[in-house]
């Protein structure tokens, strides 16, 4: 952890081209390392030290998939605040261990751990109706992809529940993972950087039907950094690529109310009213693809397409690089990986890059306004924690 931290923290300051006596906070975000690896309440503390970065404060901020985004609120907070002009915001999670019942274990905690036997026996309910299905249409049992974490069983429900609402297709979702890492093929930082099209998709192995292997997002270990000041400290430093965060907000999940606007939703809006802007103002989007479940319904959810529409979106092209809203040109989370703690501050990072011109092949041009998108966790049946980020060039 101490390696993967100090690359993206090191890298930040010379991005941002100041040292780190000048730093006068760091928030630091990551989700599970005290079950991972036994490391508790002093996280950033223990990572930082070794790069000489002590005496201002460190806040460890623990909030699932949203963690190193709920770290950069905080930060931003104390910077509106006037209390601090420049902190760093990280994000890291060691994730791949041999014994995979180590990382099991910590997707488990991610969930109310008192309802985890009902809502497994829910998931093996539904599976076994899923494969009855196929069996009663004569498809013969497909290769499965091994040991999963309980995510991708509900990730796997909540698309077979949009498929039934409103007609969505696993092709639509096999499009939208060939379109991600078609984007990760120009990403040298991306987990996964090979191509596959819609047809490879739906030949891979089975995770949890509808979804299939390249439709899910890896294991794997990861940190970014960002540098985050105050408009007046920008200008002493005379810092040479800058963009404004215009809206960075957060909620949690709730539980579904007949005809109430989802949560997400109502989040997204709440950006949008605090950025001065709507959805068809982003040119950019990274979104929370888990799974390419994931980003079919983020699209609705964050209003860039309408209701039970997200799977045709991606159909028709808009979301690829070059389209009408080109989403997670990183490769998302399904190709650039999903080290929980870093992922929220990694897509945050993705739009700075965008909005300043830096991801070569990549790139999509003229972008001025980006948006990230994050959530993670589960509590009775709806999503932890959520945020959205939107910055300005």
């Amino acid at each position: 952890m101490k390696s993967l931290a100090a690359e993206a923290v090191v890298g930040a300051l010379s991005d941002a081209g100041i040292t780190k006596e000048q730093l006068q906070g760091a928030w630091v975000g990551n989700a599970a390392q005290g079950i991972l690896d036994g490391q508790e309440s002093i996280r950033g503390q223990v990572v930082l030290r070794p790069l000489g970065i002590g005496g201002i404060p460190v806040i460890n901020v623990e909030n699932a998939c949203a963690a190193s985004a709920t770290a950069l609120n905080g930060a931003w907070a104390m910077l509106a605040l006037g209390e601090i002009d420049v902190a760093l915001v990280l994000g890291m999670e060691k994730m791949y261990f041999e014994d995979r019942n180590i990382v099991l274990k910590a997707f488990l905690a991610s969930m109310d751990v008192e309802t985890l036997p009902q809502m497994m026996a829910w998931f093996k309910q539904q599976e076994e109706q899923v494969q009855k299905v196929q069996e009663s249409k004569g498809e013969g049992e497909k290769k499965k992809s091994g040991q999963r974490t309980i995510f991708m069983d509900a990730y796997a429900a909540m698309a077979r529940n949009h498929m039934d609402k409103y007609g969505s297709t696993q092709r639509q979702l096999a499009v939208i993972s060939s379109k991600n890492h078609f984007h990760s093929s120009m990403n040298p930082l991306a987990q996964y950087q090979m191509t596959f099209t819609v047809d490879e998709v739906l030949e891979a192995p089975e995770v949890a039907w509808p979804l299939t292997r390249p439709m899910c997002s890896p294991i794997g270990d990861g940190a970014a950094a960002a540098i985050v000041c105050s408009e007046a400290f920008a200008r002493k430093i005379a810092a040479r690529r800058t963009v404004d965060i215009a809206a960075c907000v957060l909620a949690s999940g709730e539980d579904y109310r007949e005809g109430q606007e989802g949560t997400m939703t109502r989040l997204a809006r709440k950006a949008y009213d605090k950025a001065g802007i709507g959805p068809e103002d982003i040119d950019v989007a990274e979104v929370h693809d888990a799974t390419a479940a994931g980003e079919l319904t983020a699209t609705e959810d964050l209003l860039f397409c309408p209701l039970g529409e997200g799977g045709l979106f991606a159909e028709a092209g808009h979301t690829t690089l070059g389209g009408k809203l080109p989403v997670n040109v990183s490769g998302g989370l399904e190709s650039q990986g999903h080290p929980v703690g870093a992922t929220g501050i990694r897509q945050v990072m993705e739009l700075y890059w965008h909005l300043t011109g830096q991801v070569g092949k990549r790139q999509v041009e003229g972008a001025k306004v980006g948006l990230a998108h994050n959530q993670g966790g589960i509590v009775g049946g709806a999503q932890g924690a959520l945020s959205v980020t939107i910055l300005k060039s």
